[in-house]
């Protein structure tokens, strides 16, 4: 079976995967400010991958805001995108390779899906290459006015089919393919 890469992200109603001041933490609080509760078919998911892709700034929200001091993609290969300096960090590989090429060769391999993590300027690039096999979006229900947009509106037009969708406490769950691929078995 074919590795697939999927784009497994939140994002609020008016379509922005970080705040204003580039934060995430608006996800944990997006229910009247309440935390929800379960894990909207995280587990499920994370059992279907085993390598995670992510910029520079979304490295820094995890190990930062989201989990500090705590890895959370045990048992994942993880490689990070930079053109920076990066920190040492036993969890990951940080890497200036081309996400195309990283991509092809990480296909070429077995295993399970890679999951592109974040954040938005990784995922536009491999949008933008046609590198995205799956549309994974959970859309918290906030509005949050401003941010960061994780599909810019000068983007590439990219025609996909609706294979799945979930509703939770207001949580919606969206998975969509390119409408060229063979419809799910």
């Amino acid at each position: 079976m074919e590795r697939k890469v999927i784009l497994y992200l939140a994002m609020s109603l008016d379509g922005f995967i970080a705040d204003k001041n580039g934060g995430v933490g608006w996800m944990d609080l997006a229910n009247n400010g309440e935390a929800f509760e379960g894990d909207y078919g995280y587990a499920a998911f994370s059992a279907e991958v085993d390598t995670v892709l992510m910029g520079m700034t979304t490295y820094r929200q995890i190990t930062q805001e989201r989990s500090p001091g705590a890895w959370p993609y045990v048992g994942m290969e993880c490689q990070v995108f930079t053109h920076g300096a990066p920190p040492p960090d036993a969890n990951a590989v940080f890497t200036s390779e081309d996400p195309a090429e990283a991509v092809r060769r990480l296909k070429a391999r077995s295993g399970r899906n890679i999951w592109v993590c974040g954040g938005a300027q990784l995922a536009r690039r491999m949008m933008a290459l046609d590198l995205i096999d799956v549309y994974q979006l959970t859309v918290m229900p906030v509005i949050l006015g401003g941010g960061v947009r994780l599909f810019p509106p000068e983007g590439p037009a990219l025609p996909l089919r609706l294979t799945r969708h979930t509703v939770c406490n207001g949580v919606v769950e969206l998975v969509y393919v390119r409408r060229d691929a063979p419809p799910p078995v």
